[in-house]
């Protein structure tokens, strides 16, 4: 991996500031990071997919109960 000089001079702060025992220990936790968003992010990606191949509703319901139906689908997919 090649990095230039401003981002290995950031990187020895971040180990002297953060706590970090060397360079390989802050780049696992900025890659721990990216994938805890990236995670988030096609979880939702999928989401809007599936709401899009699934077509259009025949059913009349609120946005109250629209929004109770998709948390509930939420919380089945997280157990």
């Amino acid at each position: 991996m090649t990095i230039t000089a401003s981002q290995e001079q950031w990187i020895k702060l971040q180990i002297e500031q953060g706590g970090f025992a060397n360079e390989s220990e802050y780049l696992r936790h900025l890659i721990r990071l990216d994938e805890e968003r990236n995670k988030d992010y096609l979880m939702t990606k999928a989401a809007i997919q599936e709401g899009l191949e699934s077509g259009v509703s025949q059913r009349v319901r609120t946005l109250d109960e629209i929004m109770e139906s998709a948390l509930t689908r939420q919380a089945t997919r997280e157990k």
